[in-house]
């Protein structure tokens, strides 16, 4: 740990108002996944009409990222993560008011724009704020708040919906948020690197868009954009059925138990993620970006596999912790790895576009898994985010190694 004596004050409030506003991003994200089942009896909604509500949110999520990572540029990194935070607060809050699927559709789509900026906007804050060689540690830190935002969630949940409800849960789910939102207002200051080149050149958003498709840039756009619609297939393929895989008899290819119900699964599996998005950024400060992301793509590949074809419910419960940890711990790698392969002028705009590109693509991971589960069973099924892990880790071939680049 020495060397966390070589970061000031500076250094680590930006990582606490990046880890923070990312971490209840997530709780607040949340909430509405363990309120599910009462919002649904309380507001009378199918569960066509509850998925949707899901749905939406992660569509204009992607959005919000983009749109964020212009604010971010023309107006500063710390002003928009304030902005991103603020609104998820805000409408994180107004879902807990809602009195049918409409409302809540309006208040969750919002949401989501805050969603996408909270992730575009405080990678950057972190990113320009933290020197070169332990740039990539920050960065997982940071998305380390996703999986401490999600306990967060459950034992909010467990607490709180019990007893007061799912709209009291609410209410009580933005308390922290508003707290970070104070800190990050009075105790986080804008990068150094963004006020020196703010000064210099103040680019349109239209004048951003056009260097990035232009040379040289285009071809890392390109590239960078395929490499995370892959990777992001293969995450949102791989997490949002394995519930459904667990669940699921044995004779229709699942695993037959009933464990996945418990928050005890629930953590356990996101331990091994907290645990994998720490971990990444040390492997890509030592050994460098694009080694660290194909290592993590190809055991992600690797544990998919082997999970898929496991019935053993102990078994299952052991390996869990891997899953979390391969199979999320690469995330750590997107902020820092995307922030090096672009100029500070127009990071923001590019780091919005390339990783909310891939998220938009990756919506249709679910389909495509529910569609082949119905044909070859649910486990068999699974077995194609490991080919989108593995062709993930292929376009790294494609993209120059950053490690250690001194930003500009």
């Amino acid at each position: 740990m020495g060397w966390w004596k070589e970061i000031n004050q500076t250094q680590r409030n930006a990582l606490i108002g990046g880890l923070g506003g990312w971490m209840l991003d997530a709780a607040d994200v949340m909430l509405y996944v363990m309120a599910l089942t009462a919002i649904m009896s309380d507001l009378h909604l199918d569960t066509a009409t509850a998925g949707l509500l899901a749905s939406v949110m992660l569509f204009s999520s992607a959005f919000g990222g983009i749109a964020f990572g212009v604010v971010a540029d023309r107006y500063g990194r710390k002003f928009a993560l304030i902005c991103a935070v603020s609104i998820y607060t805000v409408f994180t809050a107004l879902s807990g008011t809602a009195t049918n699927a409409t409302e809540l559709a309006i208040y969750r789509t919002l949401l989501g724009l805050g969603m996408g900026g909270t992730w575009a906007s405080g990678a950057l804050l972190v990113a320009e704020t933290w020197p070169d060689k332990h740039r990539g540690k920050a960065s997982g830190f940071m998305q380390g708040g996703w999986a401490i935002g999600y306990m967060l969630a459950a034992a909010l949940a467990g607490i709180i919906l019990p007893v007061y409800g799912w709209r009291v849960l609410f209410f009580i789910g933005v308390i922290p948020s508003i707290l970070m939102l104070l800190f990050i207002i009075f105790k986080v200051k804008e990068p150094q690197m963004w006020l020196d080149s703010r000064a210099k050149i103040k680019p349109s958003p239209l004048a951003a868009f056009r260097t990035l498709f232009r040379t040289p840039l285009l071809k890392i756009v390109v590239i960078t954009s395929i490499f995370t619609s892959f990777v992001q297939l293969g995450y949102w393929g791989l997490f949002t059925w394995l519930p459904g895989f667990m669940s699921t008899p044995v004779e229709l290819g699942g695993a037959g138990m009933d464990i996945v119900k418990t928050s005890g699964w629930v953590i356990m599996m996101q331990v091994g993620a907290l645990f994998g998005y720490s971990s990444f950024g040390f492997v890509a400060d030592k050994f460098g970006r694009k080694k660290a992301f194909a290592l993590y793509l190809l055991a992600a590949a690797l544990v998919v596999v082997v999970y898929g074809n496991i019935r053993s419910p102990l078994a299952l419960l052991i390996f869990g912790p891997l899953v979390g940890f391969f199979g999320s711990g690469f995330f750590s790698g997107f902020g820092v790895f995307l922030a090096e392969l672009f100029p500070t002028s127009v990071r923001g705009t590019a780091q919005g576009l390339v990783y909310n590109f891939g998220r938009g693509v990756s919506a249709f991971a679910p389909v495509i898994i529910g569609a082949l589960a119905q044909v070859y069973g649910i486990g068999s099924s699974l077995m194609l985010t490991a080919v989108f892990f593995v062709c993930g880790a292929s376009m790294l071939f494609f993209l120059p190694e950053t490690a250690g680049k001194k930003l500009e």
